[in-house]
């Protein structure tokens, strides 16, 4: 049975309602649509712990720092839904953008440190977009819980800052990244890859596992940067924003894994941005 699919900010609420007042939690899923087996394993970790879950889509322009992504961002709205049948969510909350961001909106929610570093260089206003829509998501479906994967590792971080910060109710999941079986981190992006670069885009996630290896045997971690990087540029990588190891717990550069750390990875492959990061213990 479908969910029904919720537009206004008024027939959330009277959904929500009586949810509130039976004390029931209320699990929600943040996306962008464009749902792949990643967004669906949250769906179902909600349902697991949640008597009721809202699986969010919209794509938020405020995200966005290059118009053009924004244009290409995929939108399959019908299918989606389709997708979230086999998990019986409660609802599909899909607002209209003057229903997140209505005439006069003048408020941003910026989070300092965690994103200064990686995705908040490289993308800037990112950070600040997603923490306003995200904190107006919380607030709008009284979530109790929310679910994020951490493939977007430093957006999980961020989001779990914000909310201690603002005293938001909620618990933030982080939920273990889901990969295609060659592989690659799955992404809504990755369906921009062409056929050729998609047999292409796994170098990215081999390469990391390589300098997690060498990590764990000893070896300098800038040696293995460097041979990552030409290998990832023989392949047919066209740049990298980034390939850095970073403690867990604060996202602090790190020159060897000495403390939790993660080795996370941006690089452009035939005009797409793909990003991953993987665990590495100390």
């Amino acid at each position: 049975m479908s969910a029904p699919i919720l537009r206004d900010l008024d027939a959330l609420r009277a959904a929500t309602r009586p949810w509130i007042l039976a004390g029931e939690t209320i699990g929600v899923v943040p996306t962008m649509g464009a749902l792949h087996d990643g967004h669906l394993s949250l769906a179902a970790a909600a349902k697991a712990i949640c008597d009721r879950v809202i699986v969010t889509i919209f794509v938020n322009p405020k995200q966005f720092n290059n118009p053009e992504d924004l244009k290409n961002y995929p939108r399959t709205e019908t299918e989606d839904a389709r997708k979230l049948e086999r998990f019986a969510v409660d609802a599909l909350w899909v607002p209209e953008g003057d229903q997140m961001y209505p005439p006069h909106f003048a408020t941003t929610v910026s989070v300092a440190g965690l994103t200064d570093v990686m995705e908040g260089v490289y993308r800037p206003g990112h950070f600040d977009g997603m923490a306003t829509v995200v904190t107006k998501l919380f607030t709008q479906t009284a979530a109790t819980d929310a679910f994020f994967g951490e493939k977007d590792y430093q957006q999980l971080m961020v989001v779990r800052r914000m909310a201690a910060d603002l005293d938001i109710p909620i618990t933030v999941h982080g939920c273990p990244t889901i990969r295609e079986i060659d592989g690659l981190a799955m992404s809504s992006r990755n369906l921009l890859l062409s056929d050729r670069a998609r047999t292409t885009a796994p170098v990215l996630h081999e390469v990391m596992e390589q300098i997690a290896d060498g990590l764990r045997a000893g070896t300098d971690f800038q040696a293995l940067h460097t041979k990552a990087v030409a290998r990832l540029e023989r392949a047919g990588f066209t740049g990298v924003d980034y390939l850095d190891l970073r403690a867990q717990d604060d996202l602090s550069a790190l020159a060897a894994p000495t403390r939790p750390a993660r080795l996370f990875a941006a690089a452009w492959l035939a005009g797409v941005r793909l990003i991953d990061n993987i665990a590495i213990g100390s």
